[in-house]
């Protein structure tokens, strides 16, 4: 970012310009023993030519008397140790060299991995072994690759290498090392990447069944401790900061209507004090949301984890050989998913690390305002929350009937009222105008006033009724109190009034302008038959209904016409007909009749014996004929 604009000067030189102050803001303050990164004497070079008390032009260039004076007072204000003006500027230049989006952090770390593993994979992909040793080696680095890049174990612990050893030649023996050399070189990061994965997965599987998985740590388990340990961590020292920011603003609200105590109390210091703790809230609540984030993300892929560890299960359960199509995609996601945990590791150890660097950002607190002092300034006075100041005037709107040029948003008329994105950071701009800088959180219950495209909340009805009368005025005082005090440019995100002061991490977030979607009540009648009616009573929209008269037509050709005489028409045209008359006729159905079977009458002779020791027997049949019956 180009901290000073030097005017009619080509830019190559008014770069140059530009380096030679900061250099030499740097050696003086390296000469004192305080060591100053560029970028902090950027941004402090641009504050101090922002203030209008310094007398800095913007529209002449500067000479060497100028150029002196800046650096003397840059120089003057990086040294000075008491000042929470410049331990907030350090804040925001330290957060914003340090902290990335979780997408950019991810990104930036793989390509880091990447990068360290590239001389690896190029010994491997370039390697011309002929001889059975050099084959052997190859071999070697092909595994201490695998383990190099999945992050599972040590590559000089000889039990991790023969376990990984053993799970590479279930799916690459040494015998097709041949064949991997004739492969491009592509093709053979490519399967040097699937390799990784497959064994990994492996591994897991492995140690999720008690055979294996040596020097593999319990991420799951690890990050179920370190989530909620980090986040009760951060929660606490977002209470402390809220607490003291809630107090000093007690006590600035006390002054500004007391001007004895406001002689006594130095409130421009007081004021920087806040606008550093309320720097350190933002700051705080940023990370936290984003371990949220990581929290939300280690929940899920422990579920799918477990899922695909119970599928590979129930797919080999005590099989010795299982298809390849049906484990290797498995074992792939799980590596996936492991590399994850991987990466919220450390995300989760780069958050809480910065979460502890920013803490000696705060170290003037304890000088300036002693806890002694605190509460001696404190006596009397009741401290408000934020929460509690939305709530004193929850039930205070914005009457619409009032207004007739501005547009007020509402949580009823606006579907994405939650997401709009609110100048000054959500802070009462009318408050900050008017009383000399000081913080109240806005209400938006009160109601949002849209004025160009941007959205403003305030403290109290009051407030608003008095912004909406002339927004510009009230634009304007922010400004110029913003150029007194530079670090309230990233504090309340006034970056579109000075584009040259725009951190890296919010630059992509300076045009990106969230509509809001309004919602109202409405209704709409419309007559029931526009149209007259055209009823076709001959419509059929059943087809089976149309087949049947089809094929009712069709039969009538088979059929002959006939002429009937009803007694309605019996007068209009005359008719006869023939009949023949009845007779008498007789038929015969049946006759009575019977038929008898003979009985038969079958006799033998000679049963009872004779003189004789055989006995024969003459069989005699007396049974009648059919016709003699």
């Amino acid at each position: 970012m180009s901290p000073l604009h030097t005017a009619r000067m080509p830019p190559t030189q008014a770069e140059c310009v530009i380096k030679n102050i900061i250099r030499e803001i740097g050696q003086e303050c390296a000469g004192h023993g305080e060591i100053v990164s560029e970028t902090l004497a950027a941004f402090v070079v641009k504050a101090v030519v922002l203030d209008p008390s310094n007398g800095f032009n913007m529209d002449r260039p500067l000479v060497k008397s100028d150029v002196q004076k800046l650096v003397k007072l840059c120089v003057s204000r990086l040294l000075d140790s008491k000042n929470p003006s410049l331990d907030t500027i350090k804040m925001q230049v330290y957060f914003d060299m340090n902290y990335t989006s979780r997408e950019e952090f991810l990104e930036e770390h793989h390509r880091v991995l990447e990068s360290r593993l590239g001389s690896v994979m190029r010994e491997i992909t370039d390697n011309r072994a002929c001889t059975r040793e050099e084959l052997e080696s190859l071999y070697r680095k092909i595994v201490s690759y695998v383990l190099l890049r999945s992050g599972l174990g040590s590559p000089t612990d000889i039990k991790i290498v023969r376990e990984a050893t053993a799970a590479l030649q279930s799916i690459f023996p040494q015998a097709e090392l041949g064949t991997f050399l004739t492969l491009s070189k592509k093709d053979k990061e490519r399967q040097l990447k699937e390799f990784t994965m497959i064994v990994t997965g492996i591994r897991l599987f492995n140690r999720d069944c008690g055979k294996g998985g040596e020097g593999i740590d319990d991420l799951p388990a690890i990050l179920r401790e370190a989530i909620p340990a980090t986040t009760q961590h951060i929660d606490s020292q977002l209470q402390t900061a809220q607490d003291q920011a809630y107090r000093y603003t007690a006590i600035l609200e006390k002054a500004a209507s007391n001007p004895l105590l406001s002689m006594e109390l130095q409130p421009s210091m007081l004021k920087e004090a806040l606008y550093n703790v309320r720097q350190y809230e933002i700051f705080l609540q940023i990370i936290l949301s984003d371990i949220i984030t990581c929290a939300q993300e280690v929940e899920l892929m422990i579920k799918k984890l477990g899922a695909q560890l119970e599928q590979l299960k129930m797919i080999v359960k005590s099989k010795t050989a299982v298809p390849t199509s049906q484990v290797f995609p498995i074992f792939i996601a799980l590596s996936n998913l492991w590399t994850s945990f991987q990466d919220e590791i450390v995300l989760i150890s780069v958050l809480s690390n910065l979460t502890t660097r920013l803490e000696p950002f705060l170290g003037t607190h304890e000088l300036l305002f002693p806890e002694k002092v605190m509460q001696n300034l404190l006596d009397g006075l009741t401290v408000k929350t934020d929460v509690s100041r939305v709530k004193e005037h929850l039930e205070d709107r914005v009457h619409l009937v009032d207004f007739r040029k501005q547009e007020w948003l509402f949580p009823e008329t606006t579907a994405n009222f939650d997401k709009l994105l609110i100048q000054c950071r959500g802070f009462c701009p009318y408050t900050f105008a008017t009383a000399d800088g000081l913080l109240l959180p806005g209400n938006p219950a009160i109601g949002i006033l849209k004025y160009k495209e941007k959205y403003y909340t305030f403290n109290t009805r009051d407030a608003a009724y008095l912004f909406a009368e002339n927004p510009e005025n009230y634009i304007g005082l922010i400004k110029e109190k913003a150029k007194k005090n530079a670090e309230l440019i990233q504090l309340l995100e006034l970056h579109q009034q000075f584009e040259t002061l725009i951190p890296y991490s919010q630059m992509k977030d300076v045009d990106k302008h969230i509509k809001p979607i309004t919602m109202s009540e409405s209704s709409t009648q419309t007559d029931t038959h526009i149209l007259p009616p055209t009823i076709m009573r001959s419509y059929e929209w059943n087809e089976w209904e149309l087949r049947r008269k089809a094929i009712k037509l069709a039969n009538l050709r088979q059929k002959a016409t006939h002429s009937v005489q009803t007694d309605l028409s019996h007068m209009r045209r005359e008719n006869c007909s023939q009949v023949y008359p009845p007779k008498d006729v007789g038929t015969q159905s049946k006759r009575e009749g019977s038929s008898r079977v003979p009985r038969p009458q079958i006799y033998i002779a000679g049963l009872r014996g004779g003189q004789g020791k055989v006995t024969s027997g003459v069989k005699v049949n007396l049974t009648r004929a059919v016709d003699e019956t």
